[in-house]
């Protein structure tokens, strides 16, 4: 804990253009766990180059991210936002974590599976170990809870087991991290195959909404939006279409399922699809005039990624060097 506040960690890849599906499900959510929870909130850049990436792009994307961090409402005063490359600690701490976890454990991985087969030309190292490096960002910090979608669960169970093997040899080093799940929003699907989640690297530009798309691009996608030949604006399994279409709007309304049902009683797909679009463009407007702005004042960025860059290392330093004494390296000598 910190300052009597139970300790937070989350990050996003600094690849692709996030998504209304990364805002509603995660970043919107961050917002308001900063009052309860000391959160640290890393664009995962280390993570990124388990794929082939352009660095000035790459370098590119990390500013972008996290001024989009401060733009949806993350007060780097209030929140670590920072480089996970600026912080040697995320590194330093995955390889001690490798030579405690078994090849058996990382074989089971989904997540490997599935970027291999993506990926068949550079299948490397670093994307089998990945969960071991997403251990040590949750580790590092001593944090107690972790924001996580359904599909990133594997990855928070073996930070669990890695983080209690450790324990069980050398004591009560790391605290064991419980799952973060928001109640809201927290899986937005494609709007062009609603039984996948929306996706930053789909291959049809209409099946994602991205943070920055302009008004006119958000309806016209909404317009296209796939649905289905029953007619009725209704939440059912039946109609993941509809369904995905009322969470989007839900959420964005701070409405229930119920209400929304009520709402458009009666009413065409087409004044909905209108509504839940207008709903997004107007959730999205201030998040985009503020991130305008915020990229236009280089010095308040900057002095954010050193201030937040101080603040990471110096609390990752205190477990690094706990874990550093405990598998026996030498003091270093001050």
């Amino acid at each position: 804990m910190i300052d009597g506040k139970k300790i937070l960690f989350s990050g996003m890849q600094a690849t692709g253009t996030l998504t209304l599906g990364n805002y509603l499900g995660a970043l919107k959510n961050w917002v308001t766990l900063s009052d309860e929870y000391e959160c640290f909130y890393s664009v995962v850049d280390l993570h990124s180059i388990t794929v082939r990436q352009d660095p000035a792009e790459l370098r590119k994307r990390a500013r972008n991210l996290l001024t989009l961090y401060i733009a949806a409402g993350l007060d780097p005063k209030k929140n670590c936002i920072y480089y996970q490359s600026h912080v040697s600690g995320h590194t330093e701490l995955s390889w001690i974590l490798n030579c405690f976890t078994y090849m058996g454990e990382l074989n089971r991985m989904t997540q490997f599976k599935d970027k291999s087969s993506k990926h068949a030309d550079n299948i490397n190292a670093g994307l089998f170990t990945y969960p071991v490096l997403m251990a040590a960002d949750i580790l590092l910090y001593q944090s107690d809870v972790v924001p996580v979608g359904k599909d990133q669960l594997q990855h928070l169970e073996i930070t669990r087991d890695i983080a209690q093997r450790f324990n069980a040899i050398y004591g009560d080093v790391f605290t064991v991290p419980e799952p973060y799940i928001g109640k809201s929003g927290a899986k937005i699907m494609s709007l062009q195959d609603p039984v996948k989640k929306m996706s930053k690297s789909d291959e049809n530009p209409n099946a994602s909404i991205y943070l920055m798309d302009d008004p006119d691009t958000i309806i016209r996608k909404f317009k296209r939006a796939v649905t289905d030949s029953e007619g009725a604006v209704r939440y059912r399994e039946e109609q993941p279409g509809i369904r995905n279409l009322i969470d989007i709007y839900s959420t964005c309304t701070g409405k229930s399922a119920e209400e929304v049902e009520k709402e458009f009683d009666g009413k065409g797909y087409g004044d909905f699809k209108l509504a839940v679009g207008e709903s997004v463009v107007s959730v999205l407007k201030p998040v985009q005039e503020c991130y305008q702005e915020l990229l236009q004042d280089k010095t308040y960025i900057d002095a954010v990624i050193k201030e937040n860059a101080d603040k990471a290392n110096y609390y990752a330093t205190k477990t690094l060097r706990k874990v550093q004494k405990k598998v026996g390296f030498p003091e270093r000598i001050r």
